[in-house]
């Protein structure tokens, strides 16, 4: 964990914000200084009064004008780079002090109460993990994330090649920070969803090289030519030009719908392309270590074009085509220089380079977003490691934690399931669902490359599917118990497809009466250990406990807690074998029911 990393940080860029605001509005008086002396120049020439001193003058002071113009642009640009670092460092001080429940972004598109996990684990919503550690910035970002959460399907040597790059991004916090707050400059929007989609049209606007030349170069000789007969006063150039203007006038007219058409692409791709690049060049440049962010490196910069480029071009191009915003500067710039044309021929020429490549680019940015956003938990939660790949269905750890709770609050614990199936019994509150969860998650994590909540982690590549979260469907006329049966059949049905599985089950058939509870229960551990995959179930009902003694992969574990001055202590540690202790009378005695 590296809160104080995190604090160095901020102060570090308090103090440099500091000197950029006084720098900032220094400036700022000194821009609006020049412009009340231009004012009064103006005056003087419009009176007559100006003399040839300060003209000069004001000419100097002028140019100057323009240098403090675009030196107060960029430190603007600083100041908000100095905001977005102490903004991303303060947000993982919040996560680390557990304020991270307040963020708004929770991932409520990924919701989906019918996942095998995501719902019972917290994996997407209020109070997730992709709310936890969710830093991505852009919309290919955002997706690839949350389907890593949700849907992660790496082989070993991916999730190896993960490890490393996770690893290098973690310990690095001064680049993952700046390439954060670079990425936070683009946004998410929802039009990067289309935007490798609008370029893959490689249909070519004209097809004839020659006339292409033409369009693009004869209206700059006609330019010349004007300016050539208006300096000159070679009036016998006033009639050819002007023949040209009315030509071009004419070809604008009649490619203005097909142009204006072809160029719909382009103009909607205005969102944040110089962003995009600054980004792309900042990773091509970035020296990386682990394979995987070398590979995401070389899919940005190829011996065939560079991503930055090709995105700062497109940019320019895209702003060309949005000049129709400034109505009378589009019609005199189509006028004489067939604007429109010229740009719809420079995107045709563009896509031909690179349209099969941009939706990789993105898509790779998008895979590096994802692998930022899970380097944050070794450095926010305490007590985490690099799990290995181990075989045989095995998911063991030592002092495994579930990472949303807080570090000075979390119990750990260790785990042994080496092609087990544990049953979990225990009273209300005693901590056997939360150990469930923990088990869960951190298998997710592990599964998607991450760092895990644990000293030590060896798992096997498992599904995982839950039926924890179980509720009445009144609008489907659905019963408790009846919601179940579908949850624990689905479990059954994976189990038969996907054998490497892992299976938790909260309060087995709760729904129904402890007779046909039990009955049922037993059934189910039946089923799921013929069927050979491994899992957790807890009950209240100690009497299920005893199958275990029929099965031998069948494990008994338990929470308990213990009674001090008429209160109740929880210690939240698993222990082997059956539990011996209840306590929901205890808890109506506290709650004055009894």
């Amino acid at each position: 964990m590296k809160k104080q990393a995190f604090e160095q940080q901020i102060k570090k860029y308090e103090e440099i914000l500091e000197q950029q605001n006084r720098t900032f509005k220094a400036i700022g008086f000194i821009k609006l200084l020049h412009v009340l002396f231009l004012v009064w120049v103006i005056y003087l020439i419009v009176t007559g009064s100006a003399s040839t001193a300060v003209l000069v003058i004001s000419g100097a002071l002028g140019l100057l004008l323009v240098g403090f113009w675009i030196y107060h642009e960029k430190l603007k640009q600083q100041v908000n780079y100095s905001k977005g670092i102490i903004k991303i460092n303060q947000r993982h001080l919040d996560r680390i002090s557990g304020a991270w429940s307040g963020f708004a972004d929770i991932g409520s598109e990924f919701v989906n109460h019918d996942h095998p996990y995501a719902s019972d684990l917290d994996i997407v919503g209020k109070k997730s993990v992709f709310q936890f550690l969710n830093t991505t910035n852009t919309w290919h970002g955002r997706q690839k994330f949350a389907n890593d959460l949700l849907y992660p399907a790496y082989s070993d040597t991916e999730i190896k090649a993960r490890q490393a790059a996770i690893t290098e991004l973690a310990e690095d916090i001064v680049f993952s920070n700046h390439i954060a707050v670079k990425f936070s400059q683009i946004g998410v929007h929802a039009g990067a969803k289309v935007i490798a989609k609008r370029l893959e049209n490689t249909k070519p606007f004209l097809k004839n090289d020659g006339l292409k030349r033409l369009l693009v170069y004869g209206p700059l000789v006609v330019i010349f030519l004007a300016g050539f007969a208006f300096l000159t006063r070679f009036t016998q150039l006033y009639l050819p030009v002007a023949i040209f203007f009315l030509l071009q006038l004419s070809i604008w007219l009649l490619s203005f719908l097909p142009t204006a058409k072809y160029l719909e692409d382009v103009a909607y791709l205005s969102y944040n392309l110089n962003e995009y690049s600054e980004v792309i060049r900042e990773l091509e440049q970035r020296k990386f270590k682990s394979e995987r962010l070398v590979d995401i490196q070389k899919s940005l910069a190829t011996s065939e074009a560079s991503a930055s480029a090709a995105i700062k071009e497109l940019a320019r191009i895209s702003s060309r085509a949005n000049l129709r915003r400034n109505v009378i500067a589009w019609v005199v710039l189509n006028l004489t220089s067939l604007w429109d044309l010229v740009t719809a021929i420079r995107f045709d020429l563009w896509k031909r380079k690179y349209a099969h490549l941009a939706e990789g680019w993105f898509i790779s940015l998008g895979d590096f977003e994802s692998l930022l956003s899970f380097s944050h938990l070794p450095n926010v939660v305490e007590g985490t490691c690099v799990p290995t790949i181990a075989p045989d269905k095995r998911v063991t750890a030592t002092a495994l934690g579930h990472p949303l709770i807080l570090n000075e609050k979390r119990v750990c614990n260790d785990v042994a399931c080496e092609g087990n199936i544990f049953i979990i019994s225990g009273s209300n509150m005693s901590g056997k669902t939360t150990f469930m969860r923990t088990v869960g998650v951190n298998v997710v994590l592990a599964r998607a490359g991450s760092f895990v909540c644990a000293e030590a982690m060896a798992f096997a590549q498992l599904a995982v599917m839950t039926s924890m979260r179980i509720a009445d469907d009144l609008s489907e006329g659905i019963s408790m118990f009846y919601a179940e049966l579908t949850r624990i059949k689905g479990i059954i049905e994976m189990a038969r497809a996907e054998p490497e599985m892992l299976f938790l089950i909260d309060e087995v058939f709760r729904g129904t009466n402890s007779v046909d509870r039990l009955v049922g229960a037993r059934t189910i551990l039946k089923k799921l250990d013929e069927l050979g995959v491994v899992g957790m179930i807890t009950t209240h009902d100690l009497e299920l406990c005893e199958i275990a003694d029929d099965f031998v992969r069948m494990k008994n574990y338990s929470f308990s807690e213990r009674y001090t001055d008429d209160e109740i202590h929880f210690d939240y540690e698993m222990k082997k074998g059956v539990s011996t202790t209840t306590n929901a009378k205890y808890l109506m005695k506290m709650m004055g029911i009894i």
